[in-house]
């Protein structure tokens, strides 16, 4: 990669057409692009870069979902800092304001550049659950005991960490991050490591659902927390070198749904078939 390196460059995962912040320091970028065509027969253009070039694997978003944009920027950015962001979902340091008004700009992140090294989200916090008992619940449990035998193989010194964080009842979820590149690039070469690993020993489990079928992009949410937690663990960065960002949702979050998905799959087993 040549000429100018920029200070940051956050990766926007869309699959459809939207308003998107009109700081420079956002790419939004078309996830999923492999094979998708307009109603013309043509090649579907939604008027953001694509995921389906360079080297990438743009082919596997219905099951890794926005993990093929992290995965692109991964191989195709080269910025001190790079990050994943949702096209309806944005980090924010405000408090008042409409909502795109209040999306982080880099004005707000650069006094923290080079202090911070990782931002990550607000911690969600399940409260009655922990982060394996949620997902057994929500979704399907063999999921997680797979990657953790493959964690056991691949990574013996991250177990700990795994076990520790199967039981904590709050993590940083929706794969979001900002990180120093160096850190990104370790981060992505371990968790892909795993995930193709995980995809080798699953597959593509064809009795699942469409919506129960990414379930290697909520995999990764939770070992995210995984990564951190060993990170802090053996000294390669410090609490004080991590933010949390509080999140905005760019559409109405229907809690009451949601709230109410959330009971029907701890009490009566019912797994969650559609977003809120």
């Amino acid at each position: 990669m040549t000429g100018h390196r920029p200070p940051v460059k956050i990766v926007i995962a869309a699959h459809k057409p939207y308003r998107m912040p009109a700081d420079p320091m956002y790419l939004p970028l078309h996830v999923g692009a492999e094979g998708k065509l307009d109603p013309d027969g043509k090649e579907l253009d939604i008027g953001f870069r694509k995921d389906n070039t360079g080297d990438n694997i743009s082919e596997l978003n219905p099951s890794f979902c926005e993990l093929t944009g992290l995965y692109w920027a991964w191989k195709n950015l080269d910025a001190r800092y790079v990050g994943l962001v949702h096209y309806r979902r944005h980090f924010t340091m405000k408090r008042r304001g409409s909502k795109w008004d209040r999306v982080l700009t880099y004005r707000e992140l650069r006094p923290y550049l080079g202090r911070i090294k990782v931002f990550t989200p607000v911690k969600r916090r399940y409260y009655i659950e922990t982060l394996y008992s949620h997902y057994a619940h929500t979704h399907y449990a063999s999921h997680l005991d797979e990657t953790r035998r493959i964690i056991a193989e691949k990574y013996p010194s991250c177990l700990g960490s795994c076990d520790q964080v199967f039981r904590r009842t709050s993590g940083y979820m929706f794969n979001m991050m900002i990180m120093e590149k160096e850190l990104f690039d370790e981060y992505c070469t371990w968790l892909f490591d795993i995930l193709f690993e995980l995809k080798r020993r699953i597959g593509d489990d064809q009795e699942l659902s469409v919506f129960q079928g990414r379930f290697y992009g909520r995999v990764s949410e939770i070992i995210f927390n995984v990564w951190i937690c060993e990170q802090l663990r053996c000294g390669r960065f410090r609490k004080e070198e991590m933010m949390e960002l509080p999140l905005i949702h760019m559409e109405k979050v229907n809690w009451w749904k949601k709230g109410s998905a959330f009971l029907k799959a701890k009490f009566i087993g019912r797994k969650y078939e559609g977003s809120f």
